[in-house]
């Protein structure tokens, strides 16, 4: 997995993540303040490696570390924009 591919994916777990606590708060009030959340693929073993050695590194002292294991990502779907129009104010 090169550095483009684990930042890559570790940012698209984390949108996928903030996106998810806001469907759901109740499990954000499951998160202590100021914790180093970690987000584990089941089925990646190489990304989850790498996420681990990342946060020990990162990890203050004391700070709390919660661990979410996803099962898988969805592919991604289309656009939720509705009929969006475009409208060329200037060109070059």
């Amino acid at each position: 997995m090169t550095e483009k591919e684990f930042f890559d994916k570790s940012l698209t777990l984390s949108f996928e993540f903030s996106r998810y606590l806001i469907s759901h708060p109740e499990v954000e009030e499951q998160v202590p303040k100021g914790a180093l959340v970690v987000l584990l693929l089941e089925d990646d073993p190489d990304f989850n490696k790498r996420a681990m050695e990342l946060a020990r590194v990162q990890k203050e002292e004391k700070q709390p570390m919660v661990i979410v294991k996803v099962q898988k990502l969805l592919p991604p779907t289309e656009s939720r924009l509705v009929n969006p129009k475009l409208e060329l104010v200037s060109s070059p």
